[in-house]
């Protein structure tokens, strides 16, 4: 009887030891496409481990990170200074990984044919609070003078501090009558469902959804750029470039030899690039990916990209110690 006492004992512990060793990602409803994609690949290589891969945004992801519910959290943006005040006073130090470029896309409907490109200055007077345009007309007068029904990324996505930071020139300052949701996919069926729709999300949403809808394409000030992993790589697609991350728990890390395994796979792998530009998004150099290794097996903490500006040099944010 004792015997098989310790044997049960000897098979939970196991079970609870296998159970430790998951690899739990969330955040990001736009970096998951890229995370699900590498998870995928990974999983061919090591079947044994066991990734699971979510989204709940990149706020409510933060969250969770910072409770020590996930071992690595997608975000669209840069930590916050208050989610890392947060991880802190939980004990959680992280390392911060760009994963991919993403040229931010702004989309309209397949049948739309008359906005093709827009200055910045047009989609803010369009989103900004107490915006005064309600019809297509009213960025332009030739443009129909339809309403135009707005979708967004709700307040708990990376892409929604990035877009009103980047657009309306306030993080968080956006018109208040529009559709707001964490999952892109709601998103494309509403820009999908309405002739006169706009709407904003990640690239890999729209390379997905081409068929239903249209790109609209970005005047920055140097003409119209569309939105494309070649024009993210050369800065030329602004303000609406931006790196897409990974953050990983360092104690998580030391203690899981799957998740040391995973951050080294998804940085050095051919097989990772290949998943990645399928996406749509951008695969970064050799160089970046090195640099971002480079951190993760020195354990360096915290972030570097809090000033991070459209057209910087990932690389550059990279090498600061």
């Amino acid at each position: 009887m004792l015997k098989r006492i310790a044997l049960l004992l000897v098979i939970a512990s196991a079970f609870a030891t296998a159970a430790a060793q998951e690899i739990r990602l969330d955040g990001s409803s736009t970096v998951y496409p890229v995370a699900l994609a590498i998870a995928e690949e990974f999983g061919i290589e090591f079947p044994s481990a066991r990734v699971s891969v979510a989204f709940s945004g990149t706020g409510a992801g933060f969250e969770k990170f910072c409770r020590g519910e996930t071992e690595m959290s997608g975000a669209s943006r840069p930590i916050k200074a208050s989610e890392a005040e947060l991880c802190a006073a939980n004990g959680i130090e992280f390392v911060e990984i760009p994963i991919a470029g993403d040229a931010l896309t702004v989309i309209v409907n397949a049948n739309n044919d008359f906005a093709t490109c827009m200055t910045v200055d047009e989609l803010k007077r369009a989103w900004e609070p107490d915006s005064g345009v309600t019809t297509w007309a009213d960025i332009r007068p030739e443009w129909p003078a339809e309403e135009i029904v707005f979708y967004g990324a709700g307040a708990d996505s990376g892409t929604f501090d990035y877009f009103t930071e980047a657009i309306v020139g306030e993080s968080g300052a956006i018109r208040t009558d529009f559709f707001p949701s964490e999952d892109d996919n709601v998103l494309v069926l509403g820009v999908a469902g309405n002739d006169y729709a706009m709407g904003f999300f990640g690239f890999a949403y729209f390379v997905e959804n081409r068929a239903i809808l249209n790109a609209v394409e970005i005047d920055g000030g140097n003409g119209c750029v569309e939105p494309s992993a070649e024009n993210a790589a050369s800065n030329t697609y602004i303000p609406l470039s931006r790196p897409l991350f990974e953050y990983v728990n360092i104690a998580k890390l030391d203690a899981n030899p799957d998740l040391a395994a995973f951050i080294e796979f998804a940085l050095t792998s051919d097989l990772a690039r290949n998943a990645t530009e399928e996406t749509g998004y951008l695969v970064y150099p050799d160089a970046i990916y090195a640099a971002a290794l480079e951190r993760v097996n020195d354990r360096v903490p915290g972030s570097v990209f809090g000033d991070f500006e459209p057209g910087d040099s990932v690389l550059d944010a990279l090498r600061q110690r």
